[in-house]
């Protein structure tokens, strides 16, 4: 074999030019003058010391009134200036027998005593109830014999029917005695110590019924 001889050459460069570094000339740091000052020693005498001065400044006391609120005044209040305003009290009901003035039923105006206002009350009821209450309504439900049916209602302070309250043996025969009571009419109401008041009226209702 025959080896081939491969020669490797680098140019030259001829440098005429030669590199320099620009260096700064030397420098030194100055230290500051110090300057001689007079040390001004602390003389032990020398004492923190304070006195006690009066507050001149008034204490200030400032109310706060919201816009509902009165201002305050200091004149002097007179009893005229206070209003009191009475609430009336409103009686509980009184039995008719004991009310000092009882209910007028319309036709009894003309009756002078209590007693005589009450007999007519009374007197026109029982005229009403027996002229209205219809005593075939036991018959057509089988119920014989002697009834007796226990009511009781107020004339309130108004004069009206109100608190009506019945017993009876029978559904039908509580049914027709409300029915007759609702047919009282209102009437002036009766008074107890000058103040209208509810009057209690019992009212009992009998009848027999024949087979």
């Amino acid at each position: 074999m025959q080896f081939q001889e491969k020669k490797v050459t680098i140019d030259s460069v001829e440098i005429n030019d030669v590199a320099t570094i620009d260096v700064a000339p030397d420098y030194r740091l100055e230290q500051p003058v110090e300057k001689n000052e007079p040390k001004v020693e602390r003389s032990s005498e020398l004492r923190d010391t304070y006195k006690e001065v009066e507050n001149h400044t008034p204490d200030l006391e400032q109310e706060i009134f919201t816009p509902d609120d009165p201002k305050p005044t200091t004149e002097p209040v007179k009893p005229s200036d206070i209003n009191v305003v009475e609430e009336p009290i409103d009686l509980p009901p009184v039995d008719f027998v004991k009310v000092e003035v009882v209910p007028v039923y319309p036709g009894c105006e003309k009756k002078k005593t209590n007693e005589d206002r009450k007999k007519c009350m009374s007197d026109k009821i029982t005229k009403l109830v027996s002229k209205r209450f219809n005593t075939d309504v036991a018959s057509d439900y089988g119920i014989s014999g002697l009834q007796r049916i226990q009511t009781q209602f107020t004339v309130d302070k108004n004069g009206n029917i109100t608190d009506v309250k019945i017993r009876t043996p029978h559904p039908v025969l509580e049914k027709e005695a409300k029915r007759v009571i609702d047919k009282i009419p209102s009437m002036t109401p009766g008074y107890q110590q000058n103040k209208p008041v509810g009057v209690i009226y019992n009212l009992p209702i009998k009848f027999m019924v024949k087979n």
